[in-house]
């Protein structure tokens, strides 16, 4: 099962406008950029946060189980990207207030978290109490058995961020004041001032500008936390499997999909593999009725957006198909989606999993809906 929070707040932090707030940009930026001749360096960070209540209650009333979370940033031009390196994602250690600035505000606006301050600098609410602190605070290592560090590399190209966030966000949740959720800090390593060759902050080394789109974008591409769990349950009944060889030459179909579903519902889906050529009997009812199971944890759902064919739910740990006594279906919370859009479902199943006679198979027979408010 999947479900998706999208962000309650973000701002990126400018080390060269330190009083200057963006909270109302449409792109997030991470930049390490320089002069020609690299004597000037200046960076920024940025700031997300996600409201983590529903998850957390879902936890809770047992719904949500052994959870993994995976930050989603989309891409938006990035820039002048060196071949190799990486991002970082921290927990907050400061509230901040998102603001209602631009990068190009003239005059700029000073309410709002900035790289010197968290709230407004007219009251000189600064990230710490020491007016030379500057670009947020975070913190770092493991409390325990959770991290509190998150990271993805780049290689050669820019690409869109499915970072895995689940030692922080198991922090938040269950360290009750210890680390209170005030969202990610996503940086370079190190820090300002830190010329140790590998960190990637404080070194002399042009590392270009990451762009991703903001929760103020009018495109699709909101940030969002996603939340994966297995959910699958295995109950046959009377039903019978089908076999290596029907699965791979069957008829995959979704029985009762309708054109439209409301954002608060939690659908089940129902989906159905037979054999393509079913071996003739006597009998009074036709052969093509008869239902069989799809092989067990290897036959997995995926959800694109219709339009823009973005990747909405993968197929993973988190999308396998259950059975019980009547067939194979899967259950979608709609609430994890937007809505107003409409959605395209995908199977891939996988027969002789593990054997040299593995075969892997994918449908897509546009089996679409619509979800709405």
């Amino acid at each position: 099962m999947y479900y998706f929070e999208y962000a309650t707040k973000d701002t990126t932090l400018y080390e060269s406008s330190a009083s200057m707030n963006s909270g109302l940009d449409e792109i997030l930026e991470i930049q390490k950029i320089g002069s020609s001749l690299e004597e000037i360096i200046t960076v920024s960070r940025a700031l997300i946060k996600f409201d983590l209540t529903d998850i957390s209650s879902s936890i809770s009333n047992g719904i949500i189980s052994n959870p993994k979370y995976y930050l989603n940033l989309y891409d938006a031009g990035s820039e002048e990207l060196n071949t190799v390196q990486t991002l970082y994602g921290y927990p907050v250690s400061q509230s901040w207030d998102m603001g209602s600035g631009r990068f190009d505000s003239n005059p700029i606006v000073k309410e709002g978290a900035s790289w010197t301050y968290r709230d407004n600098d007219d009251t000189s609410t600064y990230w710490t109490s020491a007016i030379s602190a500057s670009g947020g605070t975070w913190y770092s290592g493991s409390d325990g058995q959770y991290s509190l560090e998150a990271s993805q590399s780049f290689t050669h190209e820019a690409a869109d961020v499915r970072m895995d966030v689940t030692g922080i966000v198991n922090n938040w949740i269950y360290s009750g004041s210890n680390y209170p959720n005030e969202g990610f800090m996503l940086k370079r390593s190190g820090s300002i001032g830190n010329t140790n060759v590998s960190a990637s902050e404080g070194n002399t080394v042009h590392y270009g500008n990451f762009k991703f789109f903001s929760r103020e974008t009018h495109t699709v591409f909101q940030p969002k936390l996603e939340v994966e769990w297995d959910d699958s349950t295995w109950t046959t009944g009377s039903l019978s499997a089908l076999s290596n060889t029907d699965v791979e030459d069957m008829i995959l179909y979704m029985k009762g999909v309708r054109p439209e579903y409301q954002e608060t519902s939690k659908t089940k889906f129902r989906v159905v593999g037979r054999e393509r050529y079913p071996v003739k009997t006597f009998s009074t009812t036709s052969d093509y009725l008869t239902v069989k199971t799809l092989p067990s944890g290897s036959t997995y759902y995926s959800i694109r957006d219709a339009h823009t064919e973005d990747v909405i739910i993968p197929f993973g740990n988190g999308s396998k198909v259950s059975c019980d006594s009547t067939g194979n279906y899967f259950n979608l919370w709609m609430n994890g989606l937007q809505s107003e859009r409409f959605y395209r479902v995908l199977f891939k199943v996988v027969s002789g999993s593990g054997t040299a006679g593995e075969t892997v198979q994918y449908f897509d027979e546009n089996w679409t809906f619509k979800v709405s408010r």
